[in-house]
């Protein structure tokens, strides 16, 4: 077994009409983060704890924000794309934690079709966990939306 250790953070747009979208869920009502792909920070700190867990590089490695390629990209497709590589390199994923620091939006109503969303996509469980900065900080003041995540994988 090995364990993975992710983390990513976006800053909220100024671009209008940019969707927040979280764990491939859109979220109505809040501003877009700001990000090459979609800015999805949750599937990215995701799938940076999954390559971080089989010694395959990271996000920025694998889809860097410099490739014309992945503007605008979706993130869950990405995410999908982690877990292939984990299979091919005779890695399974036994579980994913995620830990969401936002002041806002609320992300109970949605943790349900996220947790659901992530699990399909690497093909195991995930929890997801969503925590206030209690107003310190640049998350604090609701400048952006961080996340961490840590994995298990085991050799298939």
């Amino acid at each position: 077994m090995r364990v993975g250790h992710g983390f990513d953070v976006h800053g909220f747009s100024d671009e209008a009409g940019r969707v927040l979208r979280l764990a491939g869920v859109d979220v109505p009502g809040h501003r877009g983060l700001a990000g090459h792909s979609d800015a999805d920070v949750i599937a990215h700190a995701v799938a940076d704890a999954l390559l971080g867990a089989a010694g395959l590089g990271d996000i920025g490695e694998r889809y860097p924000d410099t490739d014309a390629a992945w503007a605008g990209a979706d993130s869950m497709e990405l995410l999908a794309s982690v877990t292939a590589l984990l299979a091919a390199d005779g890695w399974t994923v036994g579980n994913v934690d995620v830990t969401v620091v936002a002041e806002a939006p609320r992300l109970a109503p949605h943790r349900d079709e996220m947790q659901q969303r992530l699990s399909s996509a690497v093909g195991a469980p995930v929890a997801v966990k969503a925590k206030r900065a209690e107003g310190l900080g640049a998350l604090g003041r609701r400048e952006g939306i961080a996340c961490w995540a840590v994995a298990l994988v085991e050799r298939a």
